[in-house]
């Protein structure tokens, strides 16, 4: 029986022309990815010999004064892409992976973005774990909204529940035809994508695979749970869609505009305003009093004292630090804003296992939010270490041929993920699941 069925499910133009196009637009998404990492990993090949030469050809220029030297000298910090981030692209889109720092203020230097196409950023990418969350379930939806019902509205129904030895074995064995075939075009595109984007079979990738099955059984038991109750195709179709339609797009725009109406974050705004005043003012306040507040934030540099006298190096830099300073405060209310929304985003996932999944994906492949504000706090980290080498020999007017300038080659970062268990992504994706196969097998025992 499970031959017959499965060779005349098969045997459906639109089964076939459904599995085609997923496996179509899967094999595109691959490709987008794949093109995502070449550029990433191209530009990252192409800052190391950029650097080299922005620093020749700079120390040339100006050897004789380290103060200006410095001005002009940016310092590559990298968090290089990880293969999984071809899979899910998240926001490394839009984020950098490249920071270019001086040792200049630097507020107004870690939130530079590269210049993208903003047609392409309002489209989005065609990533994978777009077709798996958005097209997947489509795919489930077309499979199975008429499991049931297609046998009644066709008067079969009673013929198999005369001659079957069980209906129910029957209903789960044309079920089980739709989720082979659906899992058979899933582990092609896994594999595919593990092939062409040279993904490590590692824990990570482990993840992403098993959160893709129990993504995938959740919209199987959502279908079936709905067609149990053996209703016209229509009215399967409809409500399928909608849901659908709820779960995967207002649900998250609905969350989305909640999110960002509780918590606001004027301070993106003061946060520029109070850098740039912070530095600029100083131009005309008493230098002494500049020099104080920069002595106070770096007390050992007080031994260079207070020169006053016409224009310097040590107090141009002491501005460039109050600027910092000045925003210190509108600074860490906006981190704790992004941070809130990130928290809060990630609870309210746990009960939408599309928006879970979403999350999961980018934090395994290190292309969510929250891993772009642990980058810009290391580039934070990169840019003190930056200051506290160069400003003694700054203030020391140190010429720029004593410095040691092989050792600055770019600086790369990677997530810490030490003490980070995978498997939390799992759980609610599991009870979602569970949730729904206890509701069908509740339907399924009274109605069969």
């Amino acid at each position: 029986m499970y031959r017959l069925l499965f060779l005349q499910f098969l045997r459906s133009k639109a089964v076939r022309a459904g599995l085609l196009l997923t496996l179509l637009l899967g094999g595109i998404s691959i490709g987008i990815g794949h093109q995502f990492l070449d550029q990433k990993n191209a530009a990252i090949d192409e800052v190391e010999r950029y650097q080299k030469q922005h620093i020749e050809r700079n120390v040339e220029l100006h050897k004789d004064d380290l103060g200006l030297l410095m001005y002009y000298l940016k310092f590559a910090f990298v968090n290089s892409p990880a293969s999984l981030a071809g899979l899910s692209v998240g926001q490394s889109d839009i984020n950098p992976i490249i920071q270019r720092i001086t040792i200049k203020n630097l507020e107004g230097q870690r939130y530079d973005t590269d210049l993208v196409n903003p047609m392409n950023l309002q489209s989005g990418n065609l990533d994978l774990s777009f077709v798996l969350i958005y097209l997947f379930p489509l795919l489930v939806i077309v499979f199975t909204f008429n499991l049931l019902s297609e046998e009644t509205e066709t008067g079969t129904w009673r013929l198999v529940a005369v001659q079957a030895p069980s209906k129910r074995k029957y209903l789960l064995t044309k079920l089980s035809v739709r989720a082979v075939l659906v899992y058979a075009v899933l582990g092609i595109l896994l594999i595919a994508a593990k092939i062409v984007l040279s993904i490590p079979l590692d824990v990570n990738f482990m993840m992403v695979v098993l959160l893709s099955i129990v993504y995938i059984a959740f919209w199987f038991g959502v279908c079936f749970f709905v067609t149990a109750f053996n209703k016209g195709s229509h009215f399967n179709a409809l409500l399928l869609l909608s849901t659908w339609l709820g779960l995967l797009m207002l649900l998250p725009a609905g969350i989305n505009a909640y999110i960002t109406n509780r918590y606001p974050i004027p301070e993106a705004l003061t946060t520029m305003i109070s850098q740039r005043d912070g530095y600029h003012t100083k131009w005309d306040m008493d230098k002494t009093e500049t020099l104080k507040k920069f002595y106070g934030h770096y007390p050992q540099f007080e031994t260079f004292g207070y020169p006053t006298e016409g224009f310097n190096w040590t107090w141009y830099y002491a501005m460039q630090q109050m600027g910092d300073d000045d925003a210190r405060k509108d600074t860490e209310a906006l981190w704790q804003k992004i941070r809130k929304r990130e928290s809060v985003s990630k609870r309210v996932s746990a009960f939408l296992p599309n928006m879970h999944l979403q999350l999961a994906f980018n934090g395994l492949a290190g292309t969510g939010l929250g891993e772009q504000l642990d980058f810009l706090e290391a580039t934070n980290a990169f840019h003190e270490e930056l200051r506290l080498f160069f400003y003694p020999m700054v203030f020391k007017e140190v010429s720029g041929n004593r410095v040691d300038w092989t050792k600055f080659t770019p600086k790369y970062w990677s997530q810490n993920t030490e003490g980070e268990n995978p498997i939390r992504y799992l759980w609610p994706l599991l009870s979602a699941a569970f949730i729904v196969m206890l509701g069908c097998a509740v339907v399924f025992k009274r109605w069969y």
